[in-house]
């Protein structure tokens, strides 16, 4: 249930595609997803008229907030808006209240962090929040929250909700059933194009992808970045990158860069990450398929951003969205690579769903100001 931004090997967490949502008209009255397979789980979405009476208490908004900064080799969120960052502290905090069950503060906790980013809030964490309030016993709250991620988000995952004991207590309302079916209609829609075949074979290249990017990291954080247990894993995931490439190249050769709706969010990122980690000759092949398929709404623009830094630094232009972080072989510190019109940066990474620079780069302990004019 993590969040994520992008790194310098690709991005992380849930995937799916992202929107801009706007829902009007929800009132709110008065469980929470531990499945990361969860696909519509990272839906940003924006409530306008939900404006709950007395619903932060002062002892809440005292407790402490967890800041999320980190560093993981695994797949990524690219947003139509970045959330703040009191949004993500709270949203961590009411996933801790959830683990220790409290499920009333977490509750709480939720409702505000989506009022701190004027009632937008992912989907994930509307999912999560209803959990909380179901098991607080606000059925009403519970509801609320579902049918936001039902009717607006999309949400489909209903094997997975249909088995949520979080949910218990929603059972025998007279709104359960319903939310189901549209629920069940939702995955049937999803999957009408879904290419099943590809979807198996790109789960199995993100697996090698990511395994042991995780590793290295892990490692690198015991052993050192030029420990010989590194280096070890860096072999590996020559190796698997390589066979990778190949899997990947083919499919883009014979389908072109495919939606979601045919490889899910998940494939959809696999072969941005397969193509983002490749050399730089394959690097610059793929990047004008990846701007037509974000043309054609079949790829993210944040993620396009990512492969745009590498091809320019590798072909020795400056990069334009600041997203590579290189190493000072002196100082061993993190820096950032070299930026073109650096000034504008932010304006050119919020252009394509990125958060500020600034924010960004704290992953690798970097305290960055922009430059003035």
């Amino acid at each position: 249930m993590k969040n994520s931004k992008e790194n310098q090997t690709g991005i992380n967490s849930n995937a799916t595609s992202l929107m801009w949502l706007k829902v009007e008209g929800y009132q709110q009255k008065s469980c929470r997803n531990q499945n990361d397979e969860v696909r519509d789980s990272l839906m940003w979405l924006k409530v306008n008229s939900f404006k709950p009476v007395n619903l932060f208490s002062s002892s809440l908004m005292l407790l402490s907030l967890i800041v999320i900064l980190c560093l993981v080799f695994t797949t990524t969120v690219t947003f139509a808006q970045m959330p703040s960052q009191e949004y993500m502290q709270l949203t961590a905090k009411a996933d801790s209240m959830y683990d220790t069950g409290d499920f009333k503060a977490s509750a709480f906790l939720y409702s505000e962090a989506f009022k701190a980013d004027g009632w937008k809030g992912f989907a994930i964490h509307r999912y999560n929040a209803a959990c909380s309030w179901a098991l607080a016993g606000y059925i009403d709250s519970a509801f609320f929250n579902l049918y936001i991620i039902a009717e607006k988000a999309k949400f489909s995952d209903y094997n997975h909700i249909k088995k949520d004991t979080d949910m218990t207590s929603l059972y025998s309302d007279m709104r359960w059933l319903p939310l189901l079916a549209m629920i069940k209609e939702n995955k049937h829609r999803e999957e009408a194009n879904l290419n099943h075949r590809l979807v198996r074979q790109l789960d199995k290249v993100f697996d090698d992808d990511q395994k042991y990017r995780q590793q290295l990291f892990d490692t690198s954080n015991k052993y050192g970045n030029d420990s010989r247990e590194a280096k070890e894993i860096w072999k590996i995931i020559d190796e698997k990158d390589a066979a990778n490439v190949i899997k990947v190249t083919k499919i883009l050769d014979k389908h072109g860069w495919l939606g979601p709706d045919v490889i899910w969010d998940k494939g959809n990122m696999t072969l941005f990450l397969v193509i983002q980690h490749a050399d730089a000759k394959t690097q610059e092949k793929y990047l004008p398929v990846m701007r037509e398929a974000v043309k054609n709404g079949k790829a993210q623009s944040s993620q396009l951003a990512l492969l745009e830094d590498r091809v320019a630094l590798s072909q020795g232009k400056k990069q334009i969205y600041g997203s590579q972080i290189n190493m000072d072989e002196k100082t061993g510190k993190y820096i950032i690579a070299p930026i073109e019109d650096e000034t504008n940066v932010n304006e050119r990474r919020a252009s394509v769903g990125l958060g500020p620079l600034e924010d960004y780069v704290k992953q690798w302990d970097i305290a960055y100001t922009l430059p003035k004019n």
